[in-house]
């Protein structure tokens, strides 16, 4: 697993440098610093403060349904797994690395594995759920920033969208396809031949029985429902206007926070189905066609740095940190619990 991570991390990283030289490799450097020093860093703060807000929208839905369904588990904690799940989408194609990852470190604090699954879907849903109809919303205002390729890719990436949306409110509610699910595993298992299949299917069936035990749960107390999706409204239109503060910084001010907001919702729903680690390449190049008439072309290069700067790359670099720092205490803790238990055997 560590060996696919590294490799999709050299991936994410040849990808940000090709990137950027097909986007800086015409421009005059001099002028590109020149143009980013005369900026105004007190709206640079704000956006930056609106990408943690967004990170702790994220650990408060966890939370909340975490605690519904009886798990302990602290705010530190959930702003953990959120960076943690930050990082991990952000390296792998898709975002597929992103919730695996979140099940594996709450499992390392004792949360359960059917839980903590219920808890990523059900934020997950909701994000799918906001992503979608703030961007269908939006685009009716900046269909004419659109050109034809930004057109299909938007269709395309709420095609996308939409149909995970479905998958998971599939394997969020229904037991027959999460029994499919599982039954799928099994056999995948059994034609590998992997060893003690009856304890691994047995586990599997309980963690199951389990899951949809909370899930039927979950359905009874639609509040709670209601309350992370207004939550991750709130978290996107946060997370959405961090382009708008960017703008700001320039010393601009002919568009609102509502139009710039919207022209950001329609520029991620257009990129966030597109397979590539971080949606690197596709986000900026979406960015600098959908924001072509609000900077000039003197600024447009830099704000794209900045907007992109903020809401991604500082935060993939801060979320690689808790990473490593975890995993240097994690292989502590299991350095110690073994020497723990080699001691008691010789005993």
């Amino acid at each position: 697993m560590k060996k696919k991570y590294l490799r999709n991390l050299i991936l994410f990283i040849l990808i940000i440098l090709l990137t950027f030289y097909i986007i800086l490799k015409d421009q005059d450097i001099n002028k590109v610093v020149n143009v980013l020093s005369s900026i105004d860093l007190r709206y640079i703060l704000i956006a930056i403060l609106c990408m943690c807000l967004y990170l702790a929208c994220e650990a408060i839905n966890i939370g909340r349904t975490l605690k519904t369904l009886g798990e302990k588990s602290t705010f530190y904690r959930n702003i953990k797994y959120a960076l943690i799940g930050f990082f991990f989408s952000s390296v792998t194609p898709a975002a597929s690395g992103g919730q695996p990852m979140q099940i594996y470190y709450m499992n390392k604090d004792k949360i359960s594995v059917a839980n903590s699954t219920l808890a990523l879907l059900i934020n997950l849903t909701s994000m799918q759920i906001v992503t979608i109809s703030i961007a269908i919303v939006s685009l009716c205002f900046n269909y004419e920033y659109m050109n034809n390729l930004l057109i299909w890719l938007f269709i395309l990436g709420i095609f996308l969208n939409a149909t995970a949306l479905t998958l998971l409110i599939i394997s969020v509610f229904s037991k027959r396809m999460t029994n499919g699910l599982i039954n799928i595993v099994i056999k995948i298992l059994e034609f590998f031949k992997v060893k003690n299949i009856e304890d691994k299917k047995d586990k599997l069936k309980n963690e199951l029985n389990k899951y949809q035990s909370s899930a039927t749960y979950i359905k009874s107390n639609k509040k709670i429902i209601l309350r992370i999706l207004l939550t991750t409204y709130i978290q996107f239109f946060i997370y959405y206007s961090i382009a708008y503060w960017v703008y700001c910084s320039f010393g601009l001010r002919d568009y609102n926070i509502l139009q710039i907001l919207s022209m950001q919702s329609v520029l991620f729903a257009t990129v966030s189905g597109i397979p590539s680690p971080g949606a690197v390449g596709v986000s900026e190049g979406g960015f600098l066609e959908i924001f072509r008439n609000v900077y000039s072309n003197e600024m447009l290069n830099e704000a794209m740095l900045l907007n992109r700067g903020v809401s991604f790359y500082l935060f993939v670099i801060i979320s690689s940190v808790i990473v490593m720092i975890y995993t240097v205490i994690d292989k502590k803790e299991q350095k110690t619990s073994d020497d723990q238990l080699h001691r008691s055997d010789n005993n």
